[in-house]
């Protein structure tokens, strides 16, 4: 009886120690990742589009990952590996890859608050033949993400961060060993805040919209006996203001949104209406022989007109920088 309860526990043991094994064969190996960013260039909004030099770096000790052939970045337009370096520790068995990439990289620009906006550029990089059964990511996090010296021309650079997570495919790309139809993929984040220094593209952008409402505001100094030219006036101002928005529009990709320059145009070309909707008041009461009245509503007309304008641009304004 003995002999037959060591059998079973001999054959228990065995069974248990073959489960514990198989079991960690089974967990994934982790890749350890760390990036350096060289450059952000050619920033398009109307193609929805920039372009990124950065390198990264992949330790692990699996050989088959072959992250030289099969790094992918799902986001990006085009890839291309300007450098490619591959290493192994012989003591350790460490594969050491390094990369330098450029991406041309797909992103929704948000234009709500053109020129004062702030974008969040996120660069996501993956393996494209192992998914997170074989393999997960950890962010390598020890010294800088950036060149010190790393500029974006009308940028400020408040942040650049790595992470990791999984990414979820609602689909099994005909994997027939997968339990569901959902694949899971690691994924290693480059994250970059940045914001816009636009006090000077602000002028540049709006500086012809104010010159044309300026325009506009003359034909409060014109008497009414003068119809002609203090019609003309802001109608030459709502076509220049017009003419400024499209060139502006021309420059940001289509939106739904109602955004900044919106706003600012809208209220301009309202604001120029009122002016000719003054003119027209000062001009019937001129026709009534009521020149004091006339002149008088052109000075009261002009003084709540130009200070209502400025007051709704600054809240406008002030909004969208501080938002």
């Amino acid at each position: 009886m003995s002999r037959y309860l060591v059998v079973f526990f001999v054959t228990l043991f065995s069974f248990i120690s073959s489960s514990a094994q198989n079991g960690s064969s089974l967990e994934p190996d982790t890749v350890r990742l760390g990036t350096y960013v060289m450059s952000l260039h050619d920033i398009n909004f109307r193609d929805k589009e920039y372009t990124l030099r950065f390198w990264i770096w992949m330790k692990y000790k699996n050989p088959d990952f072959d992250f030289a052939n099969s790094v992918e970045v799902p986001n990006a337009k085009d890839l291309e590996i300007l450098e490619s370096i591959v290493s192994r520790d012989t003591a350790t068995g460490e594969v050491w890859v390094l990369m330098k990439l450029k991406c041309v990289m797909k992103q929704s620009w948000k234009v709500a608050d053109y020129p004062f906006d702030k974008q969040f550029l996120s660069i996501q990089v993956e393996n494209s033949k192992y998914d997170t059964r074989s393999l997960v990511f950890k962010a390598d996090t020890t010294g800088q993400h950036f060149d010190p010296d790393f500029t974006i021309d009308g940028w400020r650079i408040n942040k650049i961060a790595i992470s990791t997570n999984q990414h979820d495919y609602l689909t099994d790309f005909g994997d027939v060993s997968l339990d569901s139809k959902v694949s899971h993929y690691a994924a290693f984040n480059i994250n970059i805040d940045i914001d816009r220094s636009a006090l000077g593209l602000f002028l540049k952008l709006f500086v012809g919209m104010y010159i044309a409402f300026s325009i506009s505001c003359i034909a409060f100094l014109v008497d009414a006996e003068h119809a002609e030219p203090k019609f003309s006036l802001p109608v030459g101002g709502l076509f220049a203001a017009v003419g400024n928005k499209y060139i502006i529009d021309s420059l940001l990709p289509e939106s739904s949104t109602f955004t900044l320059v919106d706003a600012l145009h809208t209220t301009t070309f309202i604001f120029i209406f009122i002016i000719l909707l003054i003119s027209s008041i000062s001009l019937l009461l001129y026709g009534k022989n009521n020149l004091k009245r006339s002149l008088k509503f052109d000075r009261y007309g002009s003084i709540i007109t130009i200070v209502v304008y400025f007051i709704i641009n600054l809240i406008l304004i002030a909004n969208a920088a501080l938002h």
